[in-house]
């Protein structure tokens, strides 16, 4: 008789903290002076010695009571790992700060190549992991996101970080519970560096000479590193991508071996058939509506 009081107990509990739960879809959207009474924003605070390596810090003062939905946003820009910078796209993080979320909106270092542009994600979240009390945020409910170069990096050390050979992963303490990418590499990255070595634009050949480091130029093990479909397993964390049809920076057909390891239920797919490289306002807004239903949907 006991065992069973224990058991219903222990179920009711359970029931009540899931319809307590905040549900992001349904939560009207903020802006404006709304949202800034509602954050302590720090600014380009350092998290490395190089001057790019700094990030917006943005704590909600309502995200603490989302409970299982308490997500820290981390954002990293796009720019082909060579220009751009954190206040350049804010559009992408604008939709979490008007649900109240926790954000942060990361520069790294550009014109370094890849491996060291991905390697400042897990840098950063070490560094908020070292400083709780100046930045409490929750750090096993991290949501990785970016655009483009930034979605790579997102991707990569997302699906990385339970992988031993990835040189770069996030500190024990430290949980990555989902990724979004729009238009993000996630594989045949030989085939993107070919497409921006021959653009007509010259900053955009530049940018792609410089996505590895000579020595490692031709070599395709460097190469498949930041291959985030390499990594792509079963016990990753659920996955959101947006992209283009009619993306002429990174070819539609490059993602088609990626989605095709995406799990029914858990990963989802946003794919616009005459969508470019970067989504328009009317693209961004409709792909916001699922990802917050994705949020939602994350601990299911």
């Amino acid at each position: 008789m006991m065992h069973f009081a224990i058991m219903a107990w222990v179920a009711l509990c359970s029931l009540i903290f899931s319809s307590c739960a905040t549900s992001l879809a349904s939560l009207p959207h903020q802006t404006g002076n709304q949202i800034d009474a509602s954050y302590t924003v720090h600014r380009d605070i350092a998290y490395g010695a190089d001057p790019e390596q700094v990030m917006d810090i943005y704590l909600s003062n309502v995200a603490s009571s989302y409970g299982k939905h308490n997500y820290t946003i981390v954002f990293l820009h796009g720019g082909a790992y060579y220009l751009s910078d954190k206040a350049k796209e804010e559009k992408y993080i604008e939709p979490y700060l008007g649900k109240g979320l926790n954000v942060v909106n990361l520069n790294y270092r550009l014109k370094r190549g890849i491996a060291a542009a991905t390697s400042d994600l897990p840098h950063a979240l070490n560094f908020l992991r070292k400083n709780p009390e100046a930045y409490p945020l929750e750090l096993n409910n991290v949501i990785v996101t970016g655009f483009s170069a930034g979605a790579q990096i997102a991707t990569n050390v997302g699906l990385a970080q339970n992988n031993p050979s990835f040189p770069d992963r996030p500190d024990r303490g430290i949980r990555i519970v989902g990724i979004i990418n729009f238009s993000g590499p996630v594989d045949q990255l030989d085939v993107i560096e070919r497409i921006f070595v021959d653009h007509e634009y010259a900053l955009f050949s530049e940018a792609g000479k410089a996505l590895f480091p000579e020595d490692d130029y031709a070599t395709p093990e460097a190469v498949a590193l930041y291959e985030p479909v390499h990594y792509f397993d079963r016990s990753d964390p659920p996955i959101f991508l947006w992209h283009g049809g009619m993306d002429d920076q990174i070819p539609p057909d490059t993602f088609r071996a990626f989605t095709d390891k995406f799990r029914t239920g858990k990963d989802a797919l946003r794919y616009v058939p005459a969508g470019k490289h970067s989504p328009t306002s009317e693209e961004l807004a409709a792909a916001y509506e699922e990802i917050f239903t994705f949020l939602d949907d994350l601990d299911r």
